[in-house]
């Protein structure tokens, strides 16, 4: 049986389960199935009870995670914000779509508008779409999300530690906080005397700023409540969902209800929220009778920011952290949930986040873009059947520099850096490599014992070179 046979019938599979209804109202419902993307900034892969973590408390995670799949070599396309969003949204590696760094708040550049983006594709196919959250594709209007293919936007442009561009366009009905109005914004310059402060970032409803600078201990539940209305207002047509999490970027913040509630401390206690928006979110699934028709996926950007140590996340047994091709910094938690279709288990296979690009696309009966490389592979098998995951390898790139290369259970280091970030180290003569099967933090370099090995992911790695 071929592999597009195969993607059908599961599609198939997938809508009959969708169609089982529960309910007259649910037998109304869309057939094709929602897609919700839950995507946090800078947690590690050690934060959560389900993947270890011993006092921060996951319970919504942890039922998600029992009742779906729990991946446990699960990575993002890049261990930094802006390329690795730009992955999951498009698929593609970030040489391919050509954001290698962060999109700082003084820069008037953003995503390629040749990009399309996962957004777009659904939205096209007639589903209703919302991003709410972290954007950090660009904030001039050409690069915000309402242009590139959702129906709406509620959020933070970019990184909570960032300043207001002062350009930027406010709704007439503006909120100003802390004795800030609009004629003190516009006398900001980053060239000038006074200059944008650095932690005060502005909210922004679709292409204005409704609020500034925004109250990020409210940020988690305000962005829950937009999910959970727009969720309730969407149930005759199917939707994109995409929810990316302000939390546990530092600063850290949470609100009075979960302040110092974590025995992990101000970061345990914005997880510790995460967790409670996640469990209300698939609660109203569960109430609207959506659950059984809604995929949900749970990840996080990269690893956390060790540099920021107590206040900046935990990897885990995993080596490294945020900016670096360590497995800190680009193995993250993954949990994908569907329940009655996606088949409960914990799942060793390889997998990545531009795999949810492909995958939604295939679950949405949506085409995969054919005029360009897309380098997510469709995981609905493994996730469905408990097939194995079609993706073989994964190149780890700093910019659009390959530093590593996984194939199999076996990763070679082309380049190593700091495990806490800084620049990595000229070309090694000879390649670090590491049994991750065996050795996940990457402490015993085998590659005197396995030449051959070293070699032949030399080889497979060459393809990845020049994107």
């Amino acid at each position: 049986m071929t592999q597009q046979i195969r993607s059908f019938i599961l599609v198939l599979a997938v809508t009959a389960s969708c169609l089982g209804a529960r309910s007259t109202a649910a037998a109304e419902r869309p057939s094709r199935p929602n897609v919700i993307i839950l995507f946090c900034d800078d947690l590690g892969y050690g934060d959560l009870t389900c993947y270890g973590h011993p006092t921060i408390r996951t319970p919504h995670l942890d039922r998600m995670a029992a009742e779906g799949v729990r991946f446990t070599q699960f990575y993002t396309a890049a261990a930094v914000c802006s390329p690795a969003r730009a992955s999951l949204l498009t698929g593609r590696y970030p040489p391919r779509h050509g954001t290698l760094g962060i999109y700082w708040h003084g820069l008037d550049t953003g995503m390629s508008v040749d990009e399309k983006t996962l957004a777009e594709l659904l939205t096209k196919q007639g589903y209703s779409s919302k991003c709410i959250g972290k954007w950090h594709l660009g904030h001039d209007v050409e690069f915000l999300p309402q242009n590139r293919g959702f129906d709406s936007y509620f959020g933070v442009p970019y990184s909570n530690d960032m300043q207001i561009d002062p350009e930027m366009a406010f709704a007439d009905d503006a909120v100003f906080r802390d004795g800030w109005s609009l004629e003190k914004v516009r006398e900001l310059s980053f060239d000038g005397p006074i200059k944008p402060k650095r932690e005060l970032v502005p909210l922004m409803a679709d292409e204005r700023v409704i609020e500034y600078p925004a109250d990020q201990r409210e940020l988690t539940r305000r962005y829950t409540e937009q999910a959970t209305d727009f969720i309730t207002s969407s149930e005759q047509k199917p939707f994109f969902l995409y929810v990316a999490y302000t939390m546990p970027h530092v600063p850290l913040f949470a609100s009075k209800k979960f302040e110092g509630n974590s025995r992990s401390g101000l970061y345990g206690d914005t997880v510790e929220e995460i967790d409670w928006s996640v469990g209300e979110i698939l609660d109203t699934l569960r109430s609207q009778g959506l659950d059984d028709n809604t995929f949900v996926f749970f990840t996080s950007d990269n690893g956390p920011w060790l540099t920021y140590r107590l206040d900046g996340g935990s990897q885990g047994l995993l080596r490294g952290g945020k900016f670096t091709t360590w497995e800190g910094g680009m193995r993250v938690p993954g949990i994908a949930w569907c329940p009655g279709t996606i088949k409960p288990a914990i799942s060793s296979e390889l997998a990545t986040t531009m795999d949810l690009f492909t995958t939604s696309l295939h679950l949405a009966s949506t085409p995969v873009p054919n005029d360009r490389v897309i380098d997510g592979v469709d995981l609905s098998d493994h996730l469905m059947a408990g097939g194995n995951s079609p993706r073989e390898d994964f190149a780890y790139y700093r910019r659009d520099d390959l530093q590593a290369y996984r194939r199999g259970k076996w990763k070679i280091h082309l380049k190593v850096q700091p495990e806490k970030g800084g620049k990595p180290g000229a070309m090694l003569e000879t390649p670090l490599l590491f049994d991750l099967e065996r050795d996940p933090a990457e402490q015993y370099d085998l590659s005197k014992e396995h030449p051959e090995v070293v070699e032949t992911l030399l080889e497979h790695a060459g393809t990845y070179r020049q994107l």
